[in-house]
């Protein structure tokens, strides 16, 4: 869908195997131990993504060369199976052709600094001209900092999944919505 491109302020590359030691150092970090998975299954998902046993789209985003943090693309299809569905039921109720995205920010203190937010609307806006019309991102219900983030990223939360996505918060891109 998308390669590397540079939007809002921003440049955005695909991980290869070079950046598997990097995003292990930042699985590490208490910031993301705290909504991460463990970091070993996290980092063998990750290597699926690079070498391609997974469609999940995997990218370093920096600002200046500097790499500020990891953004993914995911394709909803592949996981309208029963082998999502049963656990994550609102899978079903997103169009096939939709997308998600997941963003993490590398360092502590570049938090509650306005980068994700930034970082993910000039991403999610690029997906969008590639061809997304939905695009979807799920935060864990009980992490507020991201949870605001994403709203000023032009997120809003899908009524008709509130309540009823367990301990994920369905959000969807709005473009035309303005960052609070």
């Amino acid at each position: 869908m998308i390669g590397a491109f540079d939007s809002g302020g921003f440049s955005y590359r695909p991980m290869t195997r070079d950046d598997l030691a990097t995003f292990a150092e930042w699985l590490a970090r208490p910031h993301w131990r705290e909504w991460w998975g463990e970091p070993e299954t996290e980092l063998a998902m990750l290597v699926d993504m690079v070498e391609g046993r997974d469609a999940t789209r995997p990218f370093i985003f920096s600002r200046d060369g500097r790499p500020l943090g990891y953004i993914q693309l995911w394709f909803v299809g592949p996981h309208q199976e029963p082998a999502w569905t049963n656990d994550n039921p609102w899978l079903a109720e997103l169009p096939p052709g939709a997308v998600g995205v997941d963003l993490s920010i590398a360092a502590e203190e570049d938090l509650s600094r306005g980068l994700g937010s930034a970082a993910l609307r000039a991403f999610a806006t690029e997906v969008r001209r590639a061809g997304a019309a939905t695009i979807v991102i799920d935060p864990d219900i009980d992490n507020a900092r991201a949870v605001r983030a994403y709203s000023r990223a032009g997120f809003r939360p899908v009524a008709a999944l509130e309540g009823r996505s367990g301990d994920v918060l369905i959000m969807q891109f709005h473009p035309d919505s303005e960052t609070p």
